[in-house]
Parts: structure tokens; sequence; C-alpha cells
């Protein structure tokens, strides 16, 4: 059953790994630190997508089923941080089930950036504070900083009313709890699906393209709109402050390359907001709309007028 139009005005204003490390949430400023758990983990998943990946293709080779596997995860787990954590929890630019969030929350997870709950709390103080000290992310500081280096060090800043509205959501509550469960069932598929389809090497062979590797290449992903959507690009919507439109990222994460447009709507369910932008993000969530598992899906109108507002729509 499709819901009905209702249009509500709103302004126009997004961890690490585990959800075991230091809290990220916590009230207060803290001191910088090397996150030594961080920077093992960081490490141990570079050195095996650069060297084990390739190496085991070269000795053993990978066929078509891990091939199948590492673009399904890929795609599924992009999704589940794009649609999940972004535009679902952290902006709430639109309103869906607890099936189909906790489905979207675990795929999310399975992309080992931390749980949604830090995610998004970490994601709504980089809007609140972008390109200031506070900004968790702050791409001022430099590429690698942004793009993965805040990762490796405890946060100055770590204010738990960014977090407040999270906790209240039972579905968030729930995949924080049971976070590393997820990750590792994540890990664990494509394991079981090579196994079954050719013993243990099979298991062993699309565990590394699917697991290891899918997980490298989707947290870069991520990583690339942190930096490079804060770097180069075009502001065609606002110059408030450093982000940027990337048609290119957008063809690796799922329509988030469009960073300036969602910079100045961030509450929009679209990134993309012409018909022609590559959005799958905003085209899942239409889909879903469709079906009758989303609503109160949230728009900025005509995206050539920056002070139009927010609006809320069936689809779009």
């Amino acid at each position: 059953m499709l819901h009905a139009s209702k249009f509500s005005k709103v302004s126009s204003s997004s961890g690490p790994f585990f959800a075991g490390l230091p809290d990220q949430t916590s009230t207060g400023p803290r001191r910088t630190y090397p996150q030594f758990a961080t920077v093992l983990l960081f490490c141990l998943i570079v050195a095996a997508t650069v060297i084990g990946v390739p190496l085991f293709g070269y000795l053993y080779g990978y066929n078509r089923l891990d091939w199948m596997m590492f673009g399904l995860l890929y795609v599924v787990t992009g999704l589940g941080i794009t649609v999940g954590y972004h535009r679902l929890i952290s902006h709430r630019s639109f309103a869906c089930p607890d099936w189909v969030k906790a489905g979207l929350l675990i795929a999310g997870g399975w992309a080992l950036q931390n749980s949604a709950l830090k995610w998004g709390a970490d994601h709504i103080r980089h809007h609140a504070a972008c390109d200031q000290e506070a900004d968790p992310y702050n791409a001022t500081r430099g590429f690698w900083y942004s793009h993965c280096g805040w990762l490796l060090v405890g946060q100055r800043y770590t204010e738990e009313k960014y977090a407040t509205r999270l906790r209240q959501d039972p579905v968030v509550m729930w995949q924080h709890r049971y976070y590393v469960p997820i990750v590792l069932s994540g890990l664990a598929l494509p394991f079981v699906v090579g196994f079954l389809h050719g013993g243990w090497g099979g298991g062993l062979s699309c565990f590394m393209l699917a697991g290891i590797g899918r997980t490298f290449a989707v947290l870069n992903s991520t990583f690339c709109i942190n930096s490079i959507c804060h770097i180069w690009g075009r502001q065609p919507h606002s110059q408030a402050d450093s982000s940027r439109d990337s048609w290119l990222v957008s063809l690796l994460t799922f329509g988030e390359g469009y960073h300036n447009y969602h910079h100045t709507y961030p509450s929009d369910y679209r990134n993309g907001p012409r018909w022609y932008n590559f959005d799958p993000s905003k085209w899942l969530i239409s889909t879903l709309s469709f079906l009758g598992l989303a609503w109160s899906l949230r728009t900025a109108g005509d995206p050539a007028a920056k002070g139009s507002g927010l609006r809320t729509a069936s689809g779009g």
C-alpha cells in the first residue's frame, strides 16, 4: 500500500571499526591518542588485501562464484551503509518498517564500519561541525587524515548529544549490541558459500576475494566521500563548507558522491536530485516506497532553488 504525500518544512543544513573500541559518543573533549586496536586491524586488512588477495589469486586463481560473491556483497554492504546507516539512521530521510531497517543495518554492519550508533553519531557531528576542529573527519587536516587517518586516533571532541536520538531507536541499539557477531557473519558468509561449492579450497578463495577484498573495497569507497568529496570537485549548490560533488565517487558509492548537494540538503533522500544522476541509493528507497516498504521520503523540491527547504513526498 502506498502512503499519501505529506509535506513538512525542514531546514537546509553525515568510526572506528569495532564497537568494543573506546566509545566516541561519550561526553566531553578528550586528548588525541593512537587507537592501537584499530591500527592493528587496519594493517591486517591492508596487508591481507594488498598481498594476500593477489598472491592467492596468482597461486590458485579465483572462479566465477568468487567474483559474483564479491560483486553481490559489494552492492549489499555498500547500500547497507548509504541507505541504512546514512540516509535512514543519520538523516531520517525516509521511514520504513523495523524489519527493513534491521536488514539494512545488518548489511551495513557487514561493511566493517562500526555500529550504526557510532557511525551515525560521528556523521551527525560531521555535519554540525564541518571543517571545524570538532569535525571527526576534518578535510582541512589533509587528504589522508580525512580518508582514514581519523580512525587511527582517539577523537578529541566526543559529545553524547549526537547519539542521544540514535539511542532511542531499539533497532539501532540491537544492532549496536550484536555488532561483532554481525561482522563475523558477514565474513563467514562468503566462506560458507564457497565451501558448499568447492570444499575448503573454494571456501578460502571466496573468503579472500568476497570477504577480505570486498571489505577493503567498500571501506575505501566510503573513505573517498570523506576525503575526495571534501577536497576535489564542483560546488554548484553551496560554498558554505568544503563539500563537493564528484560523479566518479558516485559510481563507486551508489550515489553518495553528489556531496555538495547532500551538505546543502542533508535530509533529502536523494544525493543526486536529477533523474539522470547515478544514485542507486535513491532508486532503492524509491522502490521500497513503491512497494509500500518506505514512506515520508524527504526532498528539497527544485534542486536549483537553494532556499526552497525540504518537503516530504511519497517518491521522486
